[in-house]
């Protein structure tokens, strides 16, 4: 008989969140901040991140830190989280602070991953069961939102093609909220500068091992000054989906 699938059964699953880049187009926010810890009224984004994650069950934090990582290591030491700080260097790409949490996974262990600027109301138990029910490497959420991040061809729920930043064709985006294998390694490089979104994830594509998980929802990014705007009006608004 099929064991039921149960919040609890995943309440130790890892959750690491890539959040250590300098947020180059919002650099009026991080000249002396990490992009992650610019506030969503009187939160930085961060936090409202990791309580969408600790709302669907999930409290076990991995944070990859770069640039003044230590400003988020001394926001949360006060936090009702649990984080495991792990520096991953200044320059590294998403690729390259991957490698820095090998060692705390278990072979063909699955993780939770996604970036330090983008908040969803999705339902990530259900993302989690997609990627166990299809068995794959990943599972990518894919959103629709005006297209500036990697595109997505699917066919069924198997993406077929990725390619990363390219304009507007099909409007499936990678919205950045994932499950991983930690077979994953088998297609990452030793460069500490590669980014996953590249090649390893046009790799797994042509493998055959990226699944989408398509949210028709609310999604959001947070790379510019607009975007805060929008995301703090909708706080102020009483309409912030990843809250309410």
């Amino acid at each position: 008989m099929t064991k039921k699938f149960r919040r609890v059964d995943f309440k130790d699953i890892k959750v690491v969140i890539l959040c250590g880049g300098r947020g180059q187009r919002i650099s009026v926010e991080t000249k002396y901040k990490p992009k992650a810890l610019i506030k969503i009224g009187s939160k930085p984004i961060l936090e409202h991140i990791m309580e969408i994650y600790k709302r669907n069950g999930f409290n076990n934090f991995y944070l990859l830190l770069g640039y003044k990582g230590h400003k988020i290591k001394e926001y949360f030491k006060k936090k009702k989280f649990k984080i495991n700080f792990i520096k991953s260097g200044i320059s590294t790409g998403t690729a390259g602070r991957l490698l820095f949490i090998r060692r705390f996974l278990k072979k063909n262990e699955d993780f939770l991953l996604t970036y330090g600027d983008g908040v969803t109301n999705q339902n990530l138990l259900k993302l989690l069961k997609l990627h166990k029910k299809k068995n794959k490497i990943c599972t990518m959420t894919i959103v629709r939102p005006p297209t500036r991040f990697g595109e997505v061809k699917i066919k069924k729920d198997l993406i077929i093609d990725y390619k990363e930043k390219r304009k507007a064709g099909s409007g499936w985006i990678n919205g950045g909220f994932m499950v991983v294998n930690e077979k994953v390694y088998m297609y990452l490089g030793k460069n500490k500068k590669e980014m996953f979104e590249s090649k390893p994830m046009e790799k797994l594509s042509k493998k055959r091992e990226l699944i989408a998980y398509k949210h028709n929802r609310f999604w959001q990014c947070m790379d510019t000054l607009k975007e805060k705007e929008y995301l703090n009006f909708l706080l102020r608004s009483n309409k912030a989906p990843w809250i309410c």
